[in-house]
């Protein structure tokens, strides 16, 4: 056994991810998020692990037993959070993991900024993948997150994905094999997103794809005054309109409305208790 670490802000039950991810309650997603990312976006709302690096360091044997306690507890799948800079340790963990006992299903939630080798590892390992496909525009990832080609690399990456995992695949309400993609609208850059759309419906328009809208101008946003806003109404219908248009539609769209966001303080023991004011989000599904 090696002596391999990786580095955890947190880990529980979560239902913030997609409905079928979490499945009914009291279940809930196996959420464990790593500390450290290879972004650096200037907007991240989990800055505080990502780039200020909160969180406490476990052996490849103790993640294993975290993930097997999280089945115990009723979750439905183990939901690896910014996984990338630790795939060696988890490939690791998922392996004795299996072995102690753990059937549901693993999930790779990543920014997708990976190379083909990267997703190529994790084949067999890997249920659900469920990356975010953020710029098709690499003026805009250079500036916002410091990620030099990323349109070409998350591309072939989801294309990897796709080619192991195919399709989502739900059984009673909960996702088993497939994948997600997310896509975060950037206020005033609704072309970048058009882009985004047009590259995922040529690679299946029957993929599921979940909208995003709860982008908030966090952590260094307010350093960039093009982007030190919250996402209008008219920007959002403008990106599902787009999504119909394409027929993208399989996943789900994310309404604000005037309710309550939640933005998660890692330094608290339930970091999504949380919140800021008049901003909720909540998905609606597609077919």
């Amino acid at each position: 056994m090696s002596d391999r670490k990786v580095k955890i802000a947190w880990y529980g039950k979560h239902f913030g991810e997609e409905p079928p991810l979490v499945g009914k309650k009291p279940h809930g997603a196996g959420t464990i998020f790593f500390s450290g990312c290879n972004l650096r976006c200037v907007f991240c709302q989990n800055y505080q692990i990502s780039q200020e690096k909160l969180g406490k360091e476990y052996s490849a044997s103790e993640l294993a037993n975290i993930m097997v306690d999280l089945q115990d507890r009723g979750a439905v799948n183990i939901d690896l959070v910014t996984p990338t800079p630790w795939r060696r340790s988890l490939k690791e963990s998922i392996i004795l993991a299996r072995e102690s006992g753990l059937t549901i299903p693993i999930v790779w939630n990543s920014n997708a900024y990976e190379t083909l080798h990267i997703i190529r590892e994790m084949e067999g390992l890997v249920d659900i993948y469920l990356p975010d496909f953020k710029y098709a525009d690499d003026k805009l990832a250079v500036r916002y997150s410091n990620a030099p080609k990323y349109s070409r690399l998350a591309e072939e990456a989801i294309k990897e994905m796709y080619r192991q995992v195919g399709n989502l695949r739900i059984k009673n309400g909960v996702a088993q094999k497939g994948l997600i993609i997310r896509h975060l609208i950037l206020p005033g850059y609704l072309d970048n997103s058009f882009a985004v759309l047009e590259r995922i419906a040529l690679i299946d328009k029957d993929i599921h794809l979940s909208l995003m809208s709860q982008y908030y101008p966090v952590y260094i946003a307010n350093q960039f005054p093009e982007i030190n806003r919250r996402l209008t109404e008219d920007e959002i219908k403008c990106v599902e309109a787009k999504r119909m248009e394409l027929g993208l539609e399989n996943g789900w769209t994310q309404e604000a409305d005037s309710g309550e966001i939640f933005l998660p303080d890692f330094r608290k023991k339930n970091p999504f208790y949380y919140h800021t004011k008049n901003t909720k989000t909540q998905r609606k599904k597609y077919i």
